[in-house]
């Protein structure tokens, strides 16, 4: 039972909550079998992701459904304050009450026309985990090698170089190598103000071991590989398109995020928008690609509070920063030539709740330019002076051939193997790689949106995709691609 809990000041600035637990009864299992006395630790709320679960949606049931998703995120949102405020007591069973009418209402609009999905009634208890312990029940997952990570998009950092780094490489100790961000320059003082990040989520580029074999957006080669690429050119969000919506996962639904995205592309891209809008929709890609290009914002930490939904209303402090740069890149298959994907297919790639989760659909990467041989999937870089913060998206590129999106939103895409083959019942489809990089402050002044008890973890980065491409256009990517040329 929660007892108590109070707000804690972390080195550099950031918020944690101390939870006081009496080990006695059902007492959560991090704790240890103690139950004659009382200890403190760092705790953030891990929830079972209903959304995850979700197998079928009926069209009756989509909007009871992203509401319900939406008043779960809201949930833990106000739980997880109530305990940074020190008011923790009883937060866990009042979370639980909350959770059980919001799911049953989901699963009472799914029955309607679907099979009853009675298995979401068992995911409405939440425990506390520590924020030391790193995403998933194991840890954070440093320790495999990106080798042939970049298709499939499993970028991983290799053991021990990024794994419980608390100190930064002295810079007058790099041999002449260019001075790098000082984590500790800052003073603490930009650091995110509701929960993180902690000075632990960033590394010094230049401490990192070489774990990539070619960029994230190189082509396959080899003999049956489509080298081709097809980049589409779509600016930087220049316009200032932003919203804390979510079209993918919370259709219909207003601030469905709880976070803010950066948008490309599509110029008309919220949380209401159908296949309808879109495609009426002008765009800022030069080539006329209509598509919805979006992810996170990322934020420079100066403690400015917006006070508006997907910012500082959703524990999101800082001024927004624009990307220097916005490449998205199309490419081919290890395995051969790639089909067209359909009109209006959607993508999710990495996981908005991986630190509590677990790591097994997280997928982005961070690295520096003129570093890019060294890939962090965990960690936040520290650059050198001149070098550009670099963020990498490689999508699923295997599609089932049936649907343009599924319950989960994942379970219609997969990724191929590091030899290009699909699973079973699925092709290959030309896959989007997104490289966008930031000039940033320098030493650990930045983060990704997230989720507040995410912490703005950097393994929490995602991004979505909503093909609009013409049919004409695809099929020129397609055809690009397949033939093995470089088209714009």
């Amino acid at each position: 039972m929660l007892v108590g809990a109070t707000a804690l000041l972390l080195g550099g600035g950031g918020l944690a909550v101390v939870a006081t637990t009496a080990l006695a009864g059902n007492s959560h299992p991090e704790a240890g079998s103690d139950h004659q006395h009382m200890v403190s630790a760092a705790f953030t709320i891990s929830c079972p992701d209903v959304g995850e679960r979700l197998r079928q949606v009926p069209h009756s049931a989509q909007l009871p459904v992203s509401k319900g998703l939406s008043s779960l995120d809201r949930q833990v949102h106000d739980a997880y304050h109530k305990m940074m405020g020190g008011n923790g007591s009883g937060v866990l069973g009042g979370l639980k009450a909350q959770r059980e009418k919001t799911i049953k209402m989901m699963v009472t609009a799914i029955a309607k026309n679907a099979k009853r999905p009675s298995y979401l009634l068992k995911m409405s208890g939440c425990t506390m985990k520590p924020i030391n312990e790193g995403a998933g029940a194991g840890g954070n997952d440093s320790t495999k090698s990106v080798k042939d990570g970049w298709y499939q998009g499993q970028t991983q950092t290799q053991t021990g170089q990024t794994q419980g780094q608390t100190q930064q490489q002295d810079p007058n100790q790099n041999g002449g190598q260019q001075q790098s961000q000082d984590p500790n320059q800052n003073g603490g003082q930009q650091q995110g103000q509701q929960g993180g990040p902690s000075p632990d989520d960033f590394v010094d580029i230049t401490t990192v071991q070489p774990n990539a074999d070619q960029p994230p957006f190189a082509a396959p080669q080899g003999g049956n590989a489509s080298t081709g690429t097809f980049t589409t050119e779509c600016g930087r969000n220049e316009e200032g398109h932003f919203n804390s919506d979510n079209v993918i996962v919370t259709p219909g639904v207003s601030n469905g995020a709880h976070h803010t995205h950066d948008y490309v592309g599509n110029t008309t891209t919220d949380g209401n928008s159908t296949d309808q809008s879109l495609a009426a929709s002008n765009t800022t890609c030069t080539n006329g690609d209509q598509s919805t290009y979006y992810w996170p914002v990322l934020r420079k930490l100066d403690g400015n509070a917006e006070q508006k939904p997907g910012a500082a209303q959703d524990a999101n402090v800082g001024s927004v920063l624009t990307p220097a740069t916005v490449t998205l890149t199309y490419r081919g298959s290890q395995a051969g030539q790639v089909e067209a994907m359909p009109r209006f297919l959607r993508i999710i790639t990495g996981d908005a709740k991986a630190f509590t989760n677990g790591t097994k659909n997280a997928n982005a990467s961070w690295s520096c330019t003129g570093f890019e041989n060294r890939q962090l999937k965990d960690k936040y870089p520290l650059c050198p002076n001149g070098s550009q913060v670099v963020r990498n998206f490689a999508f699923q590129n295997c599609w089932d051939g049936r649907q343009t999106d599924s319950a989960n939103h994942r379970d219609h895409m997969a990724f191929s193997d590091q030899n290009g083959t699909c699973p079973n019942g699925f092709k290959a489809v030309p896959q989007l790689v997104e490289r966008i990089t930031y000039d940033v402050p320098q030493g650990n002044s930045f983060a990704v949106d997230s989720f507040p008890e995410q912490l703005h973890k950097p393994v929490t980065d995602h991004g979505d995709f909503i093909n609009v491409m013409q049919d004409d256009l695809m099929r020129k990517a397609v055809d690009c691609i397949n033939n093995g040329q470089k088209c714009t």
